[in-house]
């Protein structure tokens, strides 16, 4: 049965959405979470979904012994980072090579990179004119945002837009899509 392993840095919402719809799936398994902050949200996904959740800070990724734990411990075919806000370093992407996604709240390439998150994203996102939004999913490389794009959904941004109204557009579609693209991309699904 594959094994998921999601990382985040937030509350959890996209954690929380990939767990209800793999919670009863047939094929696919959440194994655990992965965050680098110990904060309510990832701590009552855990407790509510009865899922591990390691807190793993900044240089401990990179570590082989943690590297060896994750690999051992959960068997994981693909890590989804959800909101994980930390670079993910080479050691990790070598050792689960093109086996990590990322979601972006943007239309990559543009609005990318570091401190492009959340926020920060819409906010530029708005600064900038743009008439659309959307969400990227990605394979995890050396560098911010820039790895194989492997899914783009789009959503208009409207002349009264407020960040929270663009977020809220921005968070239905990560909800409506991050789980169907992991699905397909573990060999399952329509």
């Amino acid at each position: 049965m594959p094994k998921i392993v999601i990382f985040g840095s937030g509350k959890g919402s996209n954690a929380r959405r990939l767990l209800d719809f793999f919670q009863h799936h047939p094929s696919i398994q959440v194994a655990a979470l992965v965050s680098n902050k110990p904060r309510r949200g990832f701590l009552d996904i855990s407790y509510d979904y009865r899922i591990n959740l390691e807190i793993v800070k900044g240089p401990e990724l990179a570590d082989p012994k943690w590297i060896a734990h994750l690999r051992l411990m959960y068997r994981p075919d693909l890590l989804v980072l959800a909101g994980y806000l930390q670079q993910i370093p080479p050691a990790l992407i070598e050792a689960f090579p093109g086996k990590i996604i990322n979601l972006h709240p943007a239309l990559l390439p543009d609005f990318g990179g570091k401190g492009m998150y959340g926020h920060h994203v819409h906010e530029a996102v708005l600064r900038s004119g743009a008439t659309q939004s959307g969400i990227t999913i990605h394979k995890v490389d050396e560098e911010y945002d820039r790895g194989e794009i492997l899914f783009q959904a789009e959503c208009p941004v409207l002349p009264d837009d407020t960040v929270e109204r663009l977020a809220e557009r921005i968070h239905a579609l990560e909800h409506a899509h991050l789980p169907v693209v992991v699905e397909k991309l573990l060999g399952y699904g329509n």
